[in-house]
């Protein structure tokens, strides 16, 4: 895989502008931080998020791939506010199940997400090298 940065771009902070490769696609759907039964076991906004991306990880081995192979991943957050506070724990969450920052990445706040207690849900794209 090959991130992409244009001539004369600052190098983003935590995030690839872009990301090229060739394989086999793995896609996971939007996790949310319930656990493996549905049940919410945190209303922290970092909780929640640790298990949503441990979800994405489970997911993932699944289909045969692991958090290198990650090239897009998006984040859907109740709470822009929520998400920048806890923005430490999520950083040290992402750096011990992700680890890569080589991902092209993005954060939308919503209105709600379909589970209430949900706060964040993240879904992701990973590309297995052939």
């Amino acid at each position: 895989m090959q991130v992409l940065l244009p001539p004369g771009w600052p190098r983003p902070k935590g995030y690839a502008n872009g990301v090229t490769g060739k394989g086999r696609m793995v896609f996971v759907a939007g996790m949310i931080g319930w656990d493996a039964q549905g049940v919410f076991q945190t209303d922290d906004f970092a909780g929640q998020a640790r298990q949503a991306l441990q979800h994405v990880v489970d997911v993932l081995k699944e289909g045969g791939a692991t958090p290198q192979h990650i090239v897009r991943m998006t984040w859907y957050v109740t709470s822009k506010k929520e998400y920048l506070a806890a923005s430490r724990d999520i950083g040290q969450a992402f750096r011990e199940l992700i680890g890569n920052f080589n991902i092209a990445m993005t954060a939308v706040e919503v209105s709600a997400l379909i589970e209430d207690r949900a706060k964040v849900e993240i879904e992701v794209t990973a590309l297995v090298p052939e």
